[in-house]
C-alpha cells in the first residue's frame, strides 16, 4: 500500500473514476469537427420525415404550444418554436460574436490583411445574393425576405471541409471559419435592422443602461458570471419588449467579453508554489493560512484562461449538440407538396445561393487583392477559393432563421424548399469541386496540416 504520495506515478494527476473511461469515447466523438454537422442533418432530416408522417399534426402542434409565465392581467408567454428561435438562438448569436471577438484579438483576424479577405468576401457573400434576389423579386409578395439569402450555415461548410481531410489546407478552413462568422454577425444585423418594428426607443435606452452597467461591473473588477448573466437577461427582456429582435443582445454581449486573462503563467507558478501537499495545521477546517493559499490557487487556476474562452469552451457543446440541432428539429419541417408552392420564390432563392455566393466572394475577394486591402494566403489558390465559394451557398440555419421572420404562412414553404434545394447542391458542388481541384493541382505541403 502507497502511504507517501511522492512515490505514485499518478499522484501529480487528477484521480481516475470509472466514468471517466466511459465518457472519453464519447468526448472524442464530440471533438470531430464534422460531429455536428452530422447531427444538425439528422435533425432536419428527422423534422422533415415527421412532417410528412401521419404525425405532421401532432408535430406541429407540439411548436405552437405557448409556453410562458401569466400573472393577472400581465403575460409573458410564446410558442415553443419562438422560445427556439428568439431565446435559445441568442445563445448561438453569442457564441458567434465569442468566436469573431476570439479571432480578432487572438487569432487570424488579428492580422489586417488576413482578417480584410474574410471581411471582404463576406460583404461580397451577402451583398451580390441580397441583389440578385431583389432583381428578381421586386413587385413580388416574397421581396422582403432578402435577407434568407445573405446567410451561410457555419456547421455544415466546417462539417463539409472534415469530409476531405488533408485534401485542402489549413488556409482555406480559416478563411471559411472567418467568412462565416463574419456572415453570421452581418445576418443578425440584418435581422435587427431589417425584420424589427414598432421600435420603443425608450427601452432600448433601458437596454442601453444595462450594457453599460455591465461595462462598469467589468471595470470595477466584477468576475463572478451569475451576476454579468442576470444583467444580460434584463437587457434580453428590454431589447424583446422595444421590438428589435433579441438575438442582437448576444452578439453585443459577446463583443464585450474580455479576451484578455487575468491571471499569467508567472503569477499562477508564483501562487501554485505557496500550495503545500500536507497543511502544517492540525485543524480540519477553518480560516488557515494553508487553506486560503488553497482558494488562492484554484481561482489562479481558473483565471489563466480569459473569460471568453472560459464561455466558449463551456457553451460550445451545448450549442453545437444541442441548441442548433433543436432549432433544425423545430423550423425544418416542410410538406413535400406542390400545393400553395410559390415556385418563383423557390428559384430565387436557389439562384441567390448558388449563383449569387460564389460570385459575390468572388468578385469582393479580387477586389481587395487587387487593391492592396488584402492578401491571399501562398498556400490558398483561386481554385481552392472557388470550391469554398460554392459551400458557402449552404444557407440552412440562418436561412430558415430569417425566413421564419420575413415570410408568412403562404411563402414560408416555397422558401424553405428553395433553401434546402440550394444548400444540397452547394455542398455537392463545393466538395466536388475541391475533390476535382486537389486531385489535379495538388495541395502544397505547406498547407496540409
Amino acid at each position: 500500500m502507497i502511504t507517501d504520495p511522492q512515490e505514485s506515478p499518478d499522484a501529480a494527476q487528477l484521480p481516475k473514476e470509472f466514468v471517466d473511461r466511459l465518457k472519453s469515447p464519447f468526448l472524442r466523438f464530440l471533438h470531430i469537427e464534422s460531429a455536428g454537422g452530422a447531427i444538425l442533418m439528422i435533425s432536419a432530416v428527422s423534422a422533415l420525415v415527421l412532417s410528412n408522417s401521419p404525425w405532421a399534426a401532432p408535430f406541429e402542434h407540439i411548436w405552437e404550444t405557448r409556453v410562458g409565465l401569466q400573472i393577472g392581467s400581465l403575460e409573458f408567454a410564446r410558442s415553443l418554436r419562438e422560445w427556439i428561435n428568439d431565446g435559445l438562438m441568442t445563445l448561438f448569436f453569442f457564441l458567434v460574436a465569442l468566436e469573431l471577438k476570439r479571432e480578432l484579438v487572438l487569432g487570424e483576424l488579428r492580422k489586417p490583411r488576413t482578417a480584410a479577405l474574410s471581411i471582404a468576401a463576406a460583404l461580397g457573400g451577402m451583398i451580390v445574393p441580397a441583389a440578385i434576389y431583389l432583381v428578381l423579386q421586386s413587385g413580388l409578395p416574397g421581396q422582403h425576405g432578402w435577407g434568407t439569402v445573405m446567410a451561410t450555415d457555419t456547421a455544415f461548410v466546417i462539417g463539409c471541409l472534415a469530409l476531405l481531410g488533408s485534401r485542402v489546407p489549413l488556409s482555406l478552413r480559416v478563411f471559411m471559419l472567418s467568412l462565416a462568422i463574419v456572415d453570421d454577425v452581418g445576418a443578425i444585423l440584418v435581422v435587427a435592422i431589417g425584420y424589427s418594428s414598432g421600435i420603443a426607443w425608450w427601452l432600448l435606452l433601458v437596454a442601453a443602461v444595462g450594457i453599460g452597467i455591465i461595462r462598469a461591473l467589468a471595470k470595477l473588477g466584477f468576475r463572478g458570471f451569475p451576476l454579468y448573466i442576470l444583467v444580460g437577461g434584463l437587457v434580453w427582456l428590454a431589447v424583446d419588449a422595444s421590438g428589435i429582435h433579441p438575438t442582437i443582445t448576444g452578439v453585443i454581449l459577446g463583443l464585450m467579453t474580455p479576451a484578455r486573462r487575468w491571471i499569467s503563467d508567472v503569477r499562477l507558478y508564483s501562487i501554485l508554489g505557496q500550495v503545500v501537499a500536507h497543511p502544517s495545521s492540525s485543524e480540519s477546517s477553518g480560516d488557515t493560512k494553508d487553506r486560503n493559499t488553497l482558494q488562492m490557487a484554484e481561482i489562479a487556476a481558473r483565471e489563466t484562461l480569459s473569460p471568453l474562452e472560459r464561455l466558449e469552451m463551456a457553451l460550445h457543446p451545448w450549442v453545437g449538440y444541442i441548441i442548433m440541432p433543436l432549432f433544425a428539429f423545430a423550423n425544418a419541417g416542410l410538406p413535400f407538396t406542390l400545393d400553395g408552392l410559390v415556385g418563383s420564390l423557390t428559384l430565387t432563392i436557389f439562384l441567390g445561393f448558388v449563383v449569387g455566393k460564389p460570385i459575390g466572394i468572388l468578385l469582393f475577394s479580387w477586389l481587395a487583392i487587387r487593391f492592396r486591402v488584402a492578401v491571399l494566403p501562398p498556400d490558398l489558390s483561386w481554385r481552392l477559393l472557388i470550391g469554398g465559394s460554392f459551400l458557402a451557398g449552404i444557407g440552412f440555419t440562418m436561412a430558415l432563421f430569417i425566413a421564419n421572420l420575413a415570410f408568412d404562412s403562404s411563402l414560408i414553404d416555397s422558401a424553405k424548399l428553395g433553401v434546402f434545394a440550394a444548400s444540397m447542391f452547394s455542398a455537392l458542388a463545393g466538395i466536388s469541386f475541391l475533390m476535382w481541384s486537389t486531385a489535379s493541382g495538388g495541395v502544397p505541403e505547406a498547407g496540409r496540416e
